[in-house]
């Protein structure tokens, strides 16, 4: 898969906020820059008492609470948190640690892509 495949791919899962940060890691990385850790961005939602992770066009014009996370997936950092709403303190632990998990699960798979297109490139160029 290639770089843009997977720029595609996280628009159409993440929403256009987490598609551009993602997309920025992604290129950075692509690029050969030295970073510590790549940033990843995901949202989660809270519609009719059940917690969702990546809220489609209908989910989040539905009005319920929207958590954006951005983290260092392998520093387990925060660096961007926005929320739309107010949650009860329990129920907004439970949408960020599901927006979290989405972070982590699309840094894994940034990671194996890059490291699948590198092998490429080391086989191509002997």
């Amino acid at each position: 898969m290639t770089s843009i495949s997977i720029l595609i791919m996280t628009a159409c899962m993440t929403g256009t906020r987490s598609a551009c940060i993602n997309a920025a890691t992604l290129a950075l990385a692509d690029a050969g820059i030295p970073m510590r850790d790549i940033v990843t961005s995901c949202s989660a939602g809270y519609l009719c008492s059940t917690p969702l992770l990546d809220l489609n066009y209908i989910e989040d014009s539905a009005g319920g609470a929207d958590v954006t996370v951005g983290i260092l997936a392998k520093m387990d950092k925060v660096t961007l948190l926005q929320m739309d709403a107010k949650l009860p303190m329990d129920t907004f632990e439970t949408v960020m640690d599901l927006a979290t998990e989405g972070c982590k699960a699309i840094a894994t798979y940034i990671r194996e892509v890059l490291l699948e297109n590198t092998k490429q490139l080391e086989c191509q160029r002997g």
